[in-house]
């Protein structure tokens, strides 16, 4: 399989639209469009009954003690997690783009509703559920996509990995409220074929200008 987006090259910078914060001089970070990428693949295995597509940024600091916190940075070398951006299941077999903008545009607090979406796709929660948890004003499921939005201290620029799956099974076999972690743990054993691309983002103004 081959996969690209109209929205950034692989390994290229991702635009601010497709953001869910850019940066702010005067407050560091400010929110952004939040529109999804748009994605497009190639080259089918025979035998696709259905497609997944996940975003993850494997970069996500595991301690929390630096993170966006005035005079400090958050070491490069720190140990990094997994962060789930977008879980998006059961895309029809015949489909082989989406279009920017077709799940996300703006940002929604407390997040988009789910898990039923466009075309009769499902989407799982993303981690923002985690990260606004103790938000009085942002706590909620946040289903579907939601962009980079990376600590604004981070001396790391963040990966965001999307990957397209070639699926052998026309619906994935989680239900209701699922995760990232759980709906790749669906996917063994079903996977025919998956592609890649990368897109970098950062929010430290010292990065930015590199």
């Amino acid at each position: 399989m081959k996969l690209h987006s109209d929205s950034f090259p692989d390994q290229g910078v991702i635009p601010e639209h497709n953001a869910f914060a850019r940066i702010d001089p005067e407050s560091h970070v400010t929110l952004a469009g939040n529109v999804n990428p748009h994605l497009a693949w190639s080259e089918v295995p025979d035998g696709v009954r259905s497609f997944a597509v996940v975003c993850c940024d494997p970069d996500v600091p595991s301690k929390p003690d630096d993170v966006n916190q005035e005079g400090r940075e958050v070491p490069a070398d720190l140990p990094r997690v997994d962060f789930y951006h977008w879980v998006l299941v059961d895309i029809a077999a015949e489909i082989r783009s989406i279009a920017a903008g077709d799940y996300s545009s703006g940002i929604t607090p407390r997040g988009k509703a789910g898990p039923l979406a466009l075309d009769g796709t499902r989407q799982g929660v993303n981690d923002y559920t985690q990260w606004f948890a103790a938000d009085r004003d942002m706590s909620g499921d946040y289903f579907g996509y939601d962009g980079p939005c990376p600590p604004w201290n981070d001396a790391l620029v963040h990966r965001y990995v999307f990957t397209v799956y070639a699926l052998d099974v026309a619906e994935l076999g989680v239900e209701g409220r699922f995760t990232g972690q759980q709906a790749l743990e669906a996917m063994q054993g079903h996977i025919l074929a998956q592609a890649s691309i990368t897109g970098t983002y950062t929010l430290n103004p010292r990065l930015h200008a590199l």
